[in-house]
């Protein structure tokens, strides 16, 4: 099984900048990432891909799932499952799983970087979030929307932060809302409740006030996700969204808007139809 090599990631997405990072550097890096804990877990949970892998994953790390609203899902249908983003890391393992239990043929739209998990390819769908989209993922994209695979996106493209006091999104991305018209898919969003620790959303705070633009708090997520070690983690499914819904009295960006505000309130009543 290949394991992580953070100096190797480096080099493949960078190879000038990879050049001068100092070694002590990378050895935090390595650290924070929790590198040795992770390849040293990998032999444990053996060859397995995709959506056995996830289920690895989540036994190991004795993660224990709520679901509520399971019943709207349709049997049968072509789906965008959109989510907010709050952890990072398991938030995703635990979206694919339960997803994956009703609809196992899927592909989650991820960062590119999480390529480098190996064992979790199949299930992944490259994005470039840091630079411009390559032709050969904007063309796979695609391909992916006009077939039968459910898709799993999480709007924000990024974890959520602390704002006004309040974990929530940053803006979620209108492609969802474009895609789901140009090929007739029902958005069923899903609402997941968690959080990352105080570090996190302080380091992020400070960060931005700095005016500091590189995402430095995304280092930290793989510390996060072994945070959740042994925690509860909830999703609520909120009814299908048709896409007829999403005409053009709203532009895709504020469609996309106000099915995130939808997906907060599920939280509290997901029985609510979308409005």
């Amino acid at each position: 099984m290949e394991k992580i090599n953070i100096r190797e990631i480096f080099k493949e997405k960078n190879p000038k900048v990879a050049k001068l990072i100092p070694g002590f550097i990378y050895r935090y890096i390595e650290h924070v990432v929790h590198q040795k804990e992770i390849n040293d877990a990998l032999p444990i949970l053996g060859d397995k891909m995709g959506l056995d892998f996830v289920n690895a994953i989540i036994d190991h790390f004795k993660v224990q799932i709520v679901v509520k609203g399971i019943e709207n899902i349709p049997a049968n249908g072509r789906f965008i499952f959109v989510a907010n983003h709050p952890l990072g890391g398991f938030d995703g393992l635990v979206f694919a799983k339960v997803v994956g239990e009703k609809h196992p043929s899927l592909q989650f739209l991820v960062n590119d970087i999480l390529m480098n998990l190996k064992n979790l390819e199949p299930i992944f769908a490259p994005v470039n979030k840091h630079g411009k989209q390559s032709v050969e993922y904007v063309k796979r994209i695609e391909e992916i929307y006009k077939s039968d695979l459910q898709v799993l996106n999480f709007p924000a493209g990024m974890c959520s932060r602390k704002i006004n006091g309040k974990i929530t999104d940053l803006e979620w991305m209108k492609s969802f809302i474009t895609k789901a018209v140009q090929h007739k898919r029902d958005v069923i969003p899903v609402f997941i409740e968690g959080k990352n620790s105080k570090f996190f959303y302080n380091l992020s705070s400070i960060r931005t006030k700095l005016g500091i633009k590189a995402n430095l708090e995304m280092f930290y997520l793989p510390d996060e996700m072994f945070r959740q070690k042994g925690k509860t983690i909830t999703l609520t499914f909120g009814k299908p969204v048709s896409y007829t819904v999403f005409d053009k009295s709203l532009s895709p960006y504020e469609w996309a808007q106000k099915v995130k505000s939808h997906v907060y309130n599920l939280k509290t009543d997901n029985s609510r139809a979308f409005c």
